[in-house]
């Protein structure tokens, strides 16, 4: 099978340039000009008008099976995923059972492998059942096929847990992919303390509740020299942190979601359980700290934290729902929009968070980037016309995001995950 995606901009090497790219069964046959005398082509994708991108890259999902497949399934998520742009995922452990052995991890990979339209990588957990001090087998998760560990949900509370977990994972050449979250600190919050959580009367969650434990394992990876990722950097102190720690030589990378690029808490006027997540939306000053975090290097890449839950869960008010919002299908257009459209990040650097540099911290050598006798993962996208995100559209379960009825550019117009159409607005 040979498909021809023709009269592109494409993203290549970190430019845009007018190619096309010739497709032979799951890989990349060519890359050039005026590819269209190939006489043998069998199917040929028009993208003229239109943006031709690697596969984009998310390494931080939650698919909630096995256990909680009313909230999102594999098949579910990884559409929505594709829906995106997205071709490759990494998926978080906390599901019910916790994968905490490699006969239920490799349970997992079975079915990721049977229902996902796209790549899906699995982390491990960091301790039984994410909650306890009990390390895992790192050494026979890894053989089992563990992307990374983490724990993500819940931070590791004890030093020494962490600073074990560390040098496990060292050991065995994998990340640490840290949520950080001091629990004595959280004082059963709901949203960012500060004036807007004063101001609806609920309990807010201190910034220094992520950066306290983020000071505390800094210094541990250093001691340790595993390569520590930090999740969902929320905070300005956070940043300033990881800033020092990199400066010193320490081996941190660390993401950004995109909720916490364009929202902050003044948006919550309003006890709505749909701007409740963790980390939660935080100050003004804290959302301009995270953008000048990526413009200089120091965030590495902008990951979704797609967090579905049933609608039930996501009912009431801020106090009882469940923290948590949907990214995958909103992530690439509510950024391009917010932030490409009126020049404060240029498409490129947006390309470049969302494909090479994940690719490039989570050694996923055949994904991020264009090139010929690579997997043929690649996303088009609609910049031209403007699109308002509706639920009826999505195809993950889970529909909590307050973007949905934003106007946006930049849709996905098509998914191709090892030359497979994964995705295609047209046959919607």
């Amino acid at each position: 099978m040979k498909t021809l995606i023709k009269n592109g901009q494409v993203f290549l090497a970190g430019k845009l340039t007018q190619q096309d790219i010739l497709i032979k069964d799951d890989r990349i046959q060519a890359i050039g000009s005026h590819l269209e005398h190939l006489r043998s082509t069998d199917r040929v994708i028009d993208a003229k008008g239109k943006l031709v991108s690697p596969g984009l890259i998310d390494v931080h999902v939650h698919y909630r099976e096995p256990g909680q497949t009313y909230k999102e399934t594999v098949a579910t998520g990884s559409q929505a995923a594709a829906h995106g742009g997205f071709t490759t995922v990494g998926a978080m452990p906390n599901v019910t059972p916790v994968p905490n052995t490699p006969e239920l991890f490799q349970a997992m990979t079975t079915i990721n492998h049977k229902d996902g339209v796209v790549h899906i990588k699995q982390y491990a957990p960091i301790t039984v059942d994410r909650t306890t001090d009990e390390l895992v087998d790192f050494k026979a998760l890894k053989a089992a096929g563990a992307f990374g560990f983490s724990n993500d949900g819940n931070g590791v509370q004890t030093a020494g847990v962490m600073f074990q977990a560390m040098q496990a994972a060292a050991q065995v050449g994998l990340p640490i992919v840290a949520h950080v979250e001091d629990d004595s600190l959280k004082n059963n919050g709901v949203m960012n303390a500060g004036p807007q959580a004063q101001a609806l009367g609920v309990p807010g969650i201190p910034s220094v509740c992520e950066s306290s434990q983020l000071a505390r394992d800094l210094m541990l990876a250093q001691a340790t020299g595993v390569h520590y990722h930090v999740c969902h950097v929320s905070t300005k102190e956070s940043v300033a942190l990881i800033r020092w720690a990199k400066q010193q030589g320490i081996n941190v990378t660390c993401e950004v979601a995109p909720h916490h690029l364009l929202l902050s808490d003044e948006q919550i006027t309003k006890a709505d359980p749909y701007y409740k997540m963790n980390p939660p939306l935080r100050s003004e000053a804290d959302r301009q700290a995270l953008i000048a975090g990526l413009l200089d290097g120091t965030i590495d890449m902008i990951a979704t934290d797609h967090a579905p839950h049933s609608r039930e869960e996501k009912q009431g008010d801020m106090q009882t729902a469940a923290f948590g919002i949907t990214g995958s299908e909103t992530a690439f257009a509510t950024l391009y929009t917010a932030f490409v459209k009126e020049g404060i990040f240029t498409l490129e650097q947006l390309l470049t968070w969302m494909t090479s540099k994940p690719a490039e911290i989570f050694k996923l050598n055949d994904s991020g980037s264009l090139l010929p006798g690579t997997v043929a993962d690649i996303a088009i996208f609609d910049l031209e016309n403007e699109h308002v995100l509706t639920e009826e559209e999505y195809f993950s379960k889970g529909v909590n995001t307050p973007f949905t009825g934003m106007k946006v550019y930049g849709m996905t117009a098509m998914t191709l995950v090892a030359g497979n159409i994964a995705y295609s607005r047209e046959e919607k």
